[in-house]
């Protein structure tokens, strides 16, 4: 069989001071505890717990924006037309054998091997 409470008169909000809502937020937060039980033995809903808990929680630390310093745009080294890549230059028995400097290092390689 339940339990039910019926209350006369004029409905009245109670008052609770900061010790009894932490005597009621450490039982409901124990190890173990039930907050729904809690809740019944001090006749006050789940959701004044949790209230009661939110408002007394570490406030979340606000999310803000860093601020973008923009720059100018660093200018690329000009080429010289005029002026040749750097390559490296074989010339032998009547055979110029130009290897640009971006050439892969396999490249460079196996090109010297094949001219010993």
């Amino acid at each position: 069989m339940s339990q039910m409470t019926v209350m006369t008169g004029p409905e009245r909000r109670r008052r609770w001071s900061v010790d009894e809502r932490e005597q009621i937020l450490a039982a409901a937060f124990a190890p173990g505890a039930v907050v729904s039980a809690v809740a019944r033995r001090f006749e006050i809903s789940t959701g004044l717990i949790y209230k009661w808990r939110r408002e007394t929680a570490a406030p979340e630390p606000a999310i803000g924006f860093v601020p973008a310093v923009l720059m100018q745009p660093v200018a690329e080294a000009a080429v010289d037309p005029a002026r040749p890549a750097p390559a490296i230059v074989v010339e032998m028995a009547g055979i110029c054998i130009r290897i640009e400097a971006c050439a892969p290092a396999e490249l460079v390689t196996a090109t010297l091997r094949a001219l010993r």
